[in-house]
């Protein structure tokens, strides 16, 4: 009973830190994984691909950085060219998403938690992650059950 649901991978790119979330086989939840803190291109391309295999991912979501007016920012810049290295490096599709205000909001979130400063500086990069790929998955229609019903039989 082998099922062709495959994970999603989300990431909230940044210059030290990359927070990471996975998706559960369905599509309808994202969980945190652990901040990968960079080192170079290569050694982080290799682990996120690693991550991926491991996982049984089938994409990535990449948090795509854009000023509120919609025009792009530097750090998107960075990012496109990131995502388009980790497509080439996985072999996996990698969907650029607007991540305007996932930051603000983690941020926020982790705050009224009431979890420490030091802490909270470690969650936001996992938990803006978490805040990219769950819009993601919201935004996407529903699963069409028959195909998945079908999938579960075989």
């Amino acid at each position: 009973m082998q099922s062709n649901l495959k994970r999603i991978i989300g990431l909230d790119v940044g210059l030290r830190r990359i927070g990471i979330a996975l998706s559960d086989p369905l599509g309808i939840t994202a969980q945190g994984l652990p901040t990968l803190w960079r080192k170079h291109m290569k050694a982080d391309l290799a682990e996120l691909s690693r991550l991926a295999r491991e996982h049984e991912a089938g994409a990535f979501v990449v948090g795509h950085p854009l000023h509120m007016s919609g025009r792009e920012s530097r750090q998107g810049h960075i990012v496109q060219e990131f995502a388009e290295r980790l497509r080439e490096r996985s072999g996996l599709p990698v969907t650029l998403w607007d991540e305007r205000l996932t930051t603000v909001v983690a941020n926020q979130v982790l705050r009224e938690s009431g979890i420490g400063l030091e802490k909270r500086n470690k969650a936001v990069d996992q938990l803006s992650a978490v805040l990219i790929l769950q819009s993601y998955l919201d935004a996407q229609p529903p699963a069409d059950e028959s195909t998945w019903q079908d999938g579960q039989q075989e």
